[in-house]
């Protein structure tokens, strides 16, 4: 059977999962019933950087707010069952001490806001975390920290971010750290020794090893120290896109083979070479506009150019190498038609299901991919 948005909508409507809140229906009734097409049992982002917007507490997730991209009944209409939410600090402005207390301070707002929200959130630390909230009926809110940088060089401050909740930690963020190179970096330098030191207490840990920003010789350095599979949070195909963000097809391939997984980003720069160049273009003729007047002016790729990175990787690496890694509130409002906002994922399960793509094979796109590499490093940990 094909997956239809409106298919989609019936579905977690059958099933509470479209309610603004509180939810009262247990998924498994979903998987039970035989009056709806069968929906993902998961649909799972490793990256939105909506903390960015309620850490100050001026946004609310339990309301459907007209700003941002990511609150609770956007959600609901999306059927997300869990959200990486990333802890975010400058590389570039802060010192690495600035950034371990900024990190301390979102993470803070995380557990506030998921306090605020007792019906409709839960924090999870682990797999078994996320099956058990899904089977309540709430959303997984789960933490990862997108920066080597809020380490400050000290594997007692991972081992207390881990212990706060983080579950993954992106190596570095737009500048090298003193032990491992960022694709925003033309030095391209890999890890040092204590480098491989971070990625072994990521592997002791259970914590994810999160290759996006980092640049290409660091990718290969840390896919030889890591004994775990490795993920990419939010990166898609430099084949189609040329941006060192995105991955080469020889590293979809080779995190492909160590069981890891590549979660595709959904901004606008990094899947079009086209919209990057308008980009650039309109930018230096009309400096200090507002991303609202640029997207009027140059428009906005079509959906069909994500899903391009999508089945290129499916190619590429194989089917249970690919995720969801939106950047959600982390690109200004810079996605795709049809992609503007976390309620509008089920236009990636119609558009993928036209494309041939079978329905469990998009389930594992959604959700599954990402929960069975969570469980693999965990079943790996020695803690």
């Amino acid at each position: 059977m094909s997956i239809t948005r409106r298919s989609w909508a019936a579905g977690l409507a059958v099933t509470g999962l479209g309610c603004g809140s509180g939810s009262q229906h247990s998924a498994e009734h979903r998987e039970d019933s035989t009056d709806t097409p069968p929906l993902p049992r998961h649909v799972i982002d490793l990256h939105c950087d909506t903390p960015m917007l309620f850490r100050d507490g001026s946004y609310d997730l339990g309301a459907r707010n007209p700003r941002g991209e990511v609150d609770i009944p956007r959600m609901r209409d999306g059927g997300v069952t869990a959200v990486f939410f990333s802890v975010y600090t400058s590389a570039t402005r802060n010192t690495e001490l600035e950034s371990v207390q900024e990190a301390l301070e979102i993470i803070d707002s995380i557990y506030r806001e998921v306090d605020r929200h007792p019906t409709d959130l839960e924090i999870a630390l682990s797999s078994a975390d996320i099956e058990s909230v899904r089977r309540e009926g709430r959303i997984a809110v789960l933490v990862g920290i997108e920066g080597g940088h809020m380490i400050n060089g000290s594997l007692a401050v991972l081992r207390s971010l881990h212990r706060l909740g983080a579950r993954y930690l992106t190596l570095t963020h737009s500048r090298d750290t003193a032990w491992a190179g960022s694709s925003g970096s033309p030095r391209n330098a890999g890890l040092s020794d204590f480098g491989r030191e971070v990625v072994a207490e990521l592997n002791r840990l259970g914590m994810l090893v999160d290759i996006s920003h980092v640049s290409d010789k660091t990718f290969w350095d840390t896919l030889e120290a890591s004994s775990a599979p490795i993920i990419a949070s939010h990166s898609s195909a430099r084949a189609l896109a040329s941006h060192k963000r995105n991955m080469t097809d020889e590293m979809i391939r080779a995190t492909a083979e160590r069981g890891g997984v590549v979660h595709v980003n959904y901004y606008n720069t990094f899947i079009d070479d086209g919209y990057a160049q308008r980009s650039r273009d309109w930018g230096s003729a009309n400096p200090g506009a507002g991303t609202a007047a640029k997207l009027a002016a140059i428009g906005r790729p079509p959906l069909g150019t994500l899903l391009d990175h999508f089945e290129h990787i499916i190619r590429v690496g194989g089917i249970e190498t690919v995720g969801l890694g939106s950047d959600f509130d982390g690109v200004d409002g810079e996605l795709p038609e049809g992609m503007e906002d976390v309620s509008k994922i089920p236009a990636i399960a119609e558009g993928l299901s036209a494309r041939g793509i079978a329905s469990a094979d998009i389930d594992k796109i959604l959700g599954e991919n990402s929960l069975r590499v969570l469980r693999d490093v965990e079943d790996s940990a020695e803690v």
